[in-house]
């Protein structure tokens, strides 16, 4: 199973940032009758009632509410919970993660998709440690997927384990040669360890180094600006 790139974390963000309308449908009153929430799953919020007040409220006397949503399908429910990760909503994705994994504890195999996520989650809520261990696993049991090592790579680097970061780097091209975001993470991871390396010049009195710093530094928050 291959997750998509998008899922991925920007290694160069995540090692600065360490460093010093919904719309609703109402129900007509005419027409086939067919079921409004055919589409809709438990996921998706319940539309407001429209039609005709009386009815509705005759209705609502004399029958208790049906809930008609379906039961989402697993890959609808990654894909919900993708779409919070993307809005920045990490609290909600991490407990419905932790849920739908309790749902599915008993079945046999993984879903790898859910395990990763889990791991952004954490990552997004600065539970590093946490992520790490995941992302590990998944090296561990899916070494073929290209993902999984490139996002342990930024957490490395973001802890200023930039030898690890390489390491992680390496394993994620040699998975997939022709990955695009680790190729260019370790671009940016050599720029880091030039970083470091001119730093420690500097430090040891080295000629020309504070210049190098600056110009390296610079770089650095170009890329991070674009």
């Amino acid at each position: 199973m291959t997750i998509k790139p998008r899922f991925c974390v920007a290694l160069l963000a995540l090692a600065l940032a360490s460093a010093p309308v919904g719309v609703s449908l109402a129900q007509s009153m005419g027409g086939s009758g067919e079921n409004p929430n055919a589409s809709r799953t438990t996921l998706d919020p319940i539309p407001p009632e429209g039609g005709w007040d009386g009815l509705a409220k005759l209705l609502e006397a004399v029958k208790p509410g049906v809930d008609t949503r379906l039961t989402p399908s697993p890959s609808q429910i990654t894909a919900h919970i993708e779409r919070m990760l993307n809005r920045g909503e990490n609290e909600e994705a991490l407990a419905m993660i932790e849920k739908r994994q309790a749902e599915i504890s008993d079945q046999r195999g993984t879903d790898v998709q859910l395990m990763f996520q889990h791991a952004r989650a954490l990552a997004a809520l600065k539970r590093t440690n946490e992520a790490i261990d995941i992302y590990t696993d998944m090296t561990t049991r899916f070494p073929e997927l290209p993902e999984p090592w490139n996002n342990l790579a930024a957490l490395y680097a973001g802890r200023g384990e930039l030898e690890k970061a390489q390491d992680a780097l390496q394993m994620a091209l040699r998975a997939d040669p022709g990955y695009a975001a680790a190729r260019a993470n370790l671009g940016d991871l050599q720029l880091l360890q030039a970083l470091r390396t001119y730093k420690k010049a500097a430090s040891d009195g080295v000629p020309g180094m504070q210049e190098k710093v600056r110009e390296v530094e610079t770089m650095l928050k170009d890329k991070q600006g674009k």
